[in-house]
């Protein structure tokens, strides 16, 4: 019986990662934004003052969706990367970036806290930084996976601070979603 395992082993132990994080990380991102209605959907937001970067609504869910694949791609290398001893501290840090990833939607659309929001794609952007910095020193595609998703949080960060600059009110503008625009 031989020890060492084959290429192919590896990739087919990759895909098998793949097919459980890729959907886990998709599934969570999307229960994450229907907590609270987004874009047009959302009156509150419709009534914002937003910076003329503000991408089309339609843009928002295939950029995510990109992202999360990506992300699921990620996760599913070092996952495989069995002889790594940094292996359990990268997915926890992974972790934490996506629980900190899975905040911002309901913070933002649905409590209507665009400085808060801002805080936590901050917060978001230094976990996700270190989390691909750490993926870097196991599998440097894994890291390279993680490249879009960062360039999309500063993006995003620019909009919402731009957002909070341009509504020093924004809580205030329409009733709280928790009351009025979630569906039951």
């Amino acid at each position: 019986m031989q020890d060492i395992v084959s290429k192919h082993q590896l990739r087919l132990a990759y895909w098998r990662w793949a097919i459980i994080t890729v959907p886990l990380i998709l599934l969570l991102g999307f229960a994450s934004a229907r907590l609270a209605p987004m874009g047009a959907n959302n009156l509150w937001y419709a009534a914002l003052a937003k910076p003329a970067a503000t991408p089309p609504d339609w843009l928002f869910p295939v950029a995510w969706t990109a992202i999360y694949i990506l992300l699921g791609l990620a996760l599913a290398m070092v996952i495989n990367a069995r002889g790594s001893a940094l292996r359990g501290a990268a997915i926890g840090l992974f972790v934490v970036q996506l629980v900190i990833n899975l905040i911002w939607s309901p913070l933002f659309f649905g409590a209507h806290q665009v400085f808060a929001a801002l805080i936590v794609i901050v917060l978001m952007f230094a976990a996700a930084l270190a989390t691909t910095l750490l993926f870097g020193r196991i599998r440097a595609a894994a890291a390279w996976l993680l490249v879009p998703y960062l360039v999309w949080l500063v993006y995003a960060g620019m909009l919402n601070f731009e957002i909070h600059r341009m509504n020093p009110e924004a809580a205030t503008l329409v009733p709280s979603s928790r009351t009025t625009q979630i569906p039951l």
